[in-house]
């Protein structure tokens, strides 16, 4: 670093750099580095390497001071993505596993497929290089930030990566004054930790095309991004990481990373699903984990490195359900879960679920088990329970893991402790019985419909009668065929809504037989 008592310009002959200094910052802005591309050097001073070819210039003998930017980019994030390509440099093992596992290319990044896949959204708009200001939400882990990175890859633009956790607004401005002649993205990570009025910051950037802003956040933007700035945003969803797809990313790393290659590990495929059903649905959870397994396994002095369920139990400093979701445990808690429902044992039923959702399974098909239930279990005693039970799927999907378990739980409850009613489920067994085994009796002729005249003329429709025209609606009619007359296939029970439901049929019965109430 060169001292200085003031701030200083050097404009070399040879226009191979652009300099600046301070008394504790130097910066450089050399013609040979590539556009786009600034690798930051610490040492006792700051040096921070900006591209000249990029177009970012300073009149001569204009006061410059960078110092607080340059610090506050420094502990934003370890990868210190400041005009960097974010990726680690040859041997640079320093850095966790999911940092040197970033993906480097869209082909490299896994899951999301409903923005990357092929003709879908952001595929389109990262290769019209049209991208606009955009926030992305959702879930930690699941690639916000290398989204961010990849759409600069391949626009060719500036990536500054900043965190609105670690960075003021006034920060903020001299970023965006100091690259004002140069488009750069601006990747904001929880960027719904800036107030309203923060926010309105960003609004005449964005709308000029000043930057092309990309906010990352886990929150809900409609709640905390305000209406102005939305609505000159994209909002893009990503979803949780399916097991599959963290699978995916472990192998990878296990079959890539020079760091995990030299442990030589041994993993099995239930491991690694092990791990990718502890991840939750988050990439970097993952790999940490895969990491710290294989640290410990490196420390054992053992002369192979394996990793199984109980080193990741150990890495995980958690219990860690022993769960194989197509073995007889997996039908067993179902089972005991549907039982627990059925005898309104709410205690019970959760303490199942929670078995089955730590254990790993899929919470949709808990789900799919406890729709079936409404009908099969609780019917008309409670109509409520079939919407109740639908609602919370939506709500999971909608929410995701983990806050979505609260309706599941919701729904479990709510269902154990309803009226029961097994009705519906008898009556359509009875009838599909009737239906299959015996013969297809023909639809009594009053009851069919007559669309045309030659249908009339053969009677269809004939004697129908219409129980709007008559008093309660109801009127004495055969509905049934004559050889299936009388017959009673649902029976309503005493209990909740289907009580009801038995009183009309009754009434219905008494009436059609031309009997008074």
């Amino acid at each position: 670093m060169v001292p200085a008592e003031k701030h200083q310009h050097e404009d070399r002959s040879d226009n191979s750099s652009i300099s600046y200094w301070s008394p504790k910052i130097r910066v450089e802005y050399p013609f040979a580095m590539p556009a786009g591309h600034v690798h930051p050097v610490l040492s006792w001073g700051l040096s921070i390497n900006f591209s000249k070819a990029a177009g970012i210039r300073q009149p001569k003998n204009s006061s410059i001071c960078l110092e607080r930017v340059v610090i506050s980019w420094y502990y934003l994030s370890n990868t210190m993505e400041l005009f960097d390509n974010g990726i680690p440099q040859k041997g640079d093992t320093a850095k966790p596993l999911a940092d040197r596992m970033r993906p480097k290319t869209l082909d490299e990044f896994v899951g999301q497929e409903h923005l990357l896949g092929d003709n879908k959204i952001l595929r389109l708009l990262i290769a019209k290089k049209d991208i606009p200001s955009m926030i992305l939400w959702g879930p930690s882990g699941v690639g916000k930030t290398t989204l961010g990175w990849l759409m600069g890859k391949y626009m060719k633009v500036p990536f500054i990566s900043l965190s609105a956790v670690n960075i003021g607004i006034k920060e903020v401005k001299e970023v965006i004054q100091k690259t004002k002649f140069q488009r750069i993205i601006l990747f904001i990570d929880e960027f719904h930790r800036f107030n309203k009025l923060q926010q309105d910051t960003f609004l005449p950037h964005v709308e000029n095309g000043d930057i092309i802003l990309i906010g990352a956040t886990t929150e809900n933007p409609s709640f905390e991004i305000i209406s102005p700035l939305l609505s000159r945003m994209r909002v893009l969803t990503l979803n949780p990481l399916a097991k599959d797809s963290l699978a995916s990313i472990l192998r990878r790393a296990l079959s890539t990373d020079k760091e995990l290659l030299s442990a030589a590990l041994k993993i099995n495929d239930d491991t690694i699903d092990e791990i990718a059903i502890l991840a939750n649905g988050d990439a970097r959870r993952a790999l940490n984990l895969l990491e710290v397994c294989c640290k410990m396994v490196r420390e054992t002095g053992q002369k192979e490195h394996v990793i199984d369920h109980d080193v990741v139990k150990e890495a995980y400093q958690k219990k860690i359900a022993v769960y194989d979701k197509k073995g007889e445990m997996h039908y067993d808690l179902i089972s005991a879960l549907h039982k627990s429902m059925r005898g309104s044992d709410a205690d019970a039923a959760l303490y199942w679920l929670a078995r089955m959702i730590e254990g790993g399974e899929d919470p949709l098909y808990i789900m799919r088990r406890i729709v079936r239930f409404a009908s099969e279990d609780v019917g008309n005693a409670d109509p409520y329970a079939l919407s109740l039970a639908m609602a919370a799927t939506e709500a999971f999907r909608f929410i995701g893991p983990p806050e979505g378990y609260l309706a599941i739980a919701q729904a479990c409850l709510y269902l154990s402790l309803c009226e029961k009613s097994n009705a519906i489920y008898t009556a359509y067994g009875a009838a599909s019985r009737d239906a299959r085994n015996m013969p297809e009796y023909p639809v009594p002729l009053h009851i069919r419909n007559a669309p045309t005249q030659l249908m009339e003329e053969l009677g269809y429709g004939k004697g129908y009668l219409y129980p709007h025209d008559y008093e309660n609606a109801i009127v004495k009619q055969a509905y049934l065929p004559e050889e299936l007359k009388g017959r009673r296939y649902y029976r309503p029970t005493d209990r909740g809504h289907e009580k009801r439901l038995k009183d009309f049929i009754e009434k219905v019965r008494r009436l059609s037989r031309g009997t008074k109430d």
